[in-house]
C-alpha cells in the first residue's frame, strides 16, 4: 500500500477532492421551454423604451375604467389593495408558447374576481414554436377560455418582440405573421365564440405585419405605449379598447369607455 506521500496517493487524493468539489458546485441549468415567462409589454419596454412612462394614470375624463395586468412575476397579488386603489378589471397571464402555464394563475385569476373585478387572461405568443391554432388551443385549455357570466373578458393574444433575441418578428415575413395571428384568432373564436383581444404596440405591428393584416372589425385592440398620450393606432384600428400606459409600480391599464361598456365587453 503506498505511503501518504507517494505520487499514487497524491493522485487518489486529488481525484477525491475533485469529486467533492464537483458535488458542491451545481451543474449549469439549461433553460427549458416550460420555463418561458415573459410579461405583457416586457419586450416592448425593452425595444421602445419607457422614458415617457407615467407614474399615475393620465387624465382622460370620465369615460374610462382603470385596471392592471399581472403574471407570475407578481406572485400572490394583494387584490384588496388594488381594488381600494381604484382598479376594477385585471388581465392575468395564463400561458406562453406551447408548454408554459402560470403557476400563480389560480390565485391571481380567482382572487381578482373575488374582490369584484372583471377579469380575463392572456397568452404570450411565440410564433416560432408552433402554428397559431396550436397555441390558441393550449391557451383555452389552460385558463384562456371565456364564459358568458358578465365577469369574464375575452382572452388576449399578446404578440410583441421576440424575447430570445435575433429577428424581432420570429423569422416570419409579413404575410406569414398575419397568417399566424389569424390562425390563433380564428381558432380561439371557434373554441369560445369570442374574438380575442390583440395586445401589441403600433411599432411592432406595423413592422412585423407590414400593414397587410386588418383585424379591426373583429379583434379589440389593447395598445402598449408608455407615454402621456395614446399615439398612433396600428394598421386600420380606428381606436383602442385598452391602453397599457405604464409598468410602474405594476402594469396599469385604462379601458376606453365607462363601466357599462366594460361590462358589455365581458358579456359578449
Amino acid at each position: 500500500m503506498p505511503s501518504l506521500g507517494s505520487a499514487g496517493s497524491r493522485v487518489v487524493r486529488a481525484a477525491a477532492i475533485a469529486t467533492i468539489v464537483s458535488m458542491l458546485i451545481p451543474a449549469p441549468v439549461q433553460a427549458a421551454e416550460g420555463s418561458d415567462d415573459h410579461s405583457a409589454g416586457s419586450q416592448i419596454a425593452k425595444h421602445e423604451g419607457t422614458s415617457e412612462m407615467l407614474l399615475s394614470p393620465p387624465e382622460l375624463g370620465v369615460g374610462r375604467v382603470d385596471g392592471i395586468d399581472v403574471s407570475s412575476h407578481q406572485g400572490a397579488v394583494d387584490w384588496g389593495h388594488w381594488w381600494r386603489s381604484g382598479k376594477r378589471f385585471a388581465y392575468v397571464k395564463a400561458t406562453e408558447g406551447t408548454t408554459y402555464r402560470n403557476p400563480k394563475f389560480t390565485q391571481q385569476y380567482n382572487g381578482s374576481a373575488a374582490v369584484g373585478m372583471i377579469r380575463g387572461s392572456y397568452h404570450f405568443a411565440l410564433p416560432n414554436r408552433s402554428d397559431g391554432a396550436t397555441q390558441a388551443r393550449f391557451f383555452v385549455a389552460n385558463g384562456g377560455g371565456w364564459s358568458k357570466d358578465g365577469r369574464t373578458l375575452p382572452g388576449t393574444l399578446d404578440i410583441e418582440y421576440n424575447p430570445y433575441g435575433g429577428d424581432i418578428c420570429y423569422g416570419l415575413g409579413h404575410r406569414a405573421m398575419v397568417g399566424w395571428i389569424r390562425s390563433f384568432s380564428d381558432t380561439y373564436h371557434a373554441l369560445t365564440g369570442r374574438w380575442p383581444v390583440i395586445y401589441t404596440s403600433a411599432q411592432w405591428w406595423d413592422r412585423c405585419t407590414g400593414r397587410t393584416g386588418d383585424f379591426s372589425s373583429t379583434n379589440p385592440l389593447w395598445l402598449a405605449r408608455y407615454a402621456a398620450t395614446i399615439g398612433p393606432m396600428p394598421y386600420r384600428w380606428p381606436f383602442h379598447t385598452f391602453w397599457q400606459f405604464t409598468s410602474s409600480p405594476i402594469d396599469q391599464n385604462i379601458f376606453n369607455g365607462g363601466a357599462d361598456r366594460l361590462a358589455a365587453l365581458a358579456t359578449g
